[in-house]
């Protein structure tokens, strides 16, 4: 199939200009073709998010968004995204298409679920919004914080411009989310980086240019760099009060399992985005007249098979650095969390969090319920899914793998086959 040729060859302009900028080695593989190819057309395609819905209810009259002080649309925009407060976290990193107007005395407010992802500047143009489509990827928003500018009602306008950061190497080539922890240089004559943060980054090296409340037990890390606290190991700040005006924030926290939770939750959307997209612009039915063989089947299945391998290892937390006892947060955000979700007969979820060894107290991620997984291609669910059985029916050997009990993998089979409708049959066999 030449068609595919091509797009393994030829990035988009933006794809290589922003890869070219890259401040960091790839830790995998990453979607090297078009943002337009037919299969996906980013720009153009429709899309099914949380925003797109919310959208249709703001023209239809049926929800309506209030602005309020210095905050504005931001407690109406989280009420009507169904975003909890408690996931709020805070970075004064200037690291954000608002840039200019983040510091350490007016930090950059996120707020999420398990589909959006808010960002909030006091005093800001715009909300930001990314929100996970059900198949094009993370889709980028903006809302206006000027109130009655008009007299239709507010909406969610797609934003473009956030590609220029939002399609990298970190982001594995695809429309994705980004978490950078901001470290400084060693002395005066060196150069800061940035490092991006997700389950497998050492503890050492996350949260610089971040506040991080609640208790972090043993961790050593470089958040809460900020003037106004303690010099040395900054690790437990029960909250952000009283270290800027608090006018306009929705809380005193920037809770430590929150970030927790964001950094898995950040590549684990782009790694399932980069599967959906590479089983779509491999596809020839996708691209008439293209037709296929038998030779390029193969070739595409052992492909697929591959970028499986990757998204299963982060999906089932293979090389998730341990975390130390003693990790609380102050939010709130860790008992509600943990009470979302499905479960299964013995009441267990994938979204019960641990935090006194690792994050989940089951070992695979809550966010193989999400519309995304779910509308992956057969090309791209099949292959995750063998896997997956492959890993936790302990078929798999490998020396990387035994990090995961027989305990931990026949519970997460048992809450999988509970919960997981389109689980395959396979699943109803022995753990070894």
């Amino acid at each position: 199939m030449r068609r595919r040729t091509f797009l393994l060859l030829g990035t988009s302009l933006l794809a290589a200009l922003v890869a070219t900028a890259t401040v960091r080695a790839q830790r995998g593989g990453m979607f090297r073709g078009s943002l337009e190819d037919p299969a996906i057309a980013y720009t153009k395609a429709p899309v099914h998010n949380a925003v797109a819905d919310l959208n249709t209810r703001l023209a239809a009259g049926t929800v309506q968004l209030k602005s309020d002080g210095r905050s504005g649309y931001l407690q109406s925009a989280l009420d009507a995204l169904d975003i909890p407060v408690e996931s709020q976290v805070l970075v004064f990193a200037p690291n954000s298409l608002q840039a200019r107007r983040i510091n350490q005395a007016n930090p950059r407010a996120l707020f999420f679920n398990d589909r959006v992802a808010l960002g909030w500047v006091r005093d800001g143009e715009v909300i930001e919004v990314a929100a996970q489509d059900d198949s094009q990827g993370t889709v980028f928003y903006t809302l206006e914080q000027k109130a009655g500018a008009g007299t239709e009602a507010p909406q969610f306008k797609r934003g473009f411009i956030c590609l220029g950061c939002h399609v990298a190497g970190d982001t594995l080539g695809v429309p994705g989310l980004l978490m950078f922890s901001t470290l400084a240089p060693p002395d005066a004559s060196g150069y800061g980086r940035f490092v991006s943060m997700d389950h497998r980054t050492p503890l050492g090296e996350r949260w610089g240019g971040w506040f991080v409340t609640g208790s972090t037990g043993a961790i050593a890390h470089h958040g809460n760099g900020a003037a106004g606290l303690d010099a040395g190991p900054r690790t437990d700040l029960r909250s952000v009060e009283g270290l800027f005006d608090a006018d306009g924030y929705r809380s005193a926290s920037s809770d430590i399992a929150a970030l927790l939770v964001l950094s898995h939750q950040t590549h684990m959307t782009n790694l399932l985005t980069r599967i959906g997209w590479e089983a779509r612009a491999a596809d020839p039915a996708l691209h008439p007249p293209f037709k296929t063989s038998g030779d390029e089947d193969v070739r595409v299945a052992q492909m697929m098979s591959g970028i499986a391998s990757e998204v299963v290892d982060y999906l089932l937390f293979v090389d998730e650095v341990p975390l130390p006892a003693g990790i609380h947060g102050t939010s709130g955000f860790t008992e509600r969390f943990s009470a979302t979700g499905p479960r299964d007969k013995a009441g267990r979820s994938l979204h019960q969090l641990d935090l006194n060894r690792r994050l989940m107290k089951y070992p695979c991620s809550y966010l193989v319920y999400s519309p995304t997984f779910d509308a992956l291609p057969p090309a791209a669910k099949a292959p995750v899914y063998r896997r997956m059985w492959e890993v936790l029916s302990g078929t798999e050997r490998g020396e990387r793998y035994r990090t995961l009990s027989r305990e931990d993998r026949r519970a997460v089979v048992e809450i999988l086959r509970d919960t997981k409708a389109d689980l395959p049959a396979y699943f109803g066999g022995a753990i070894q």
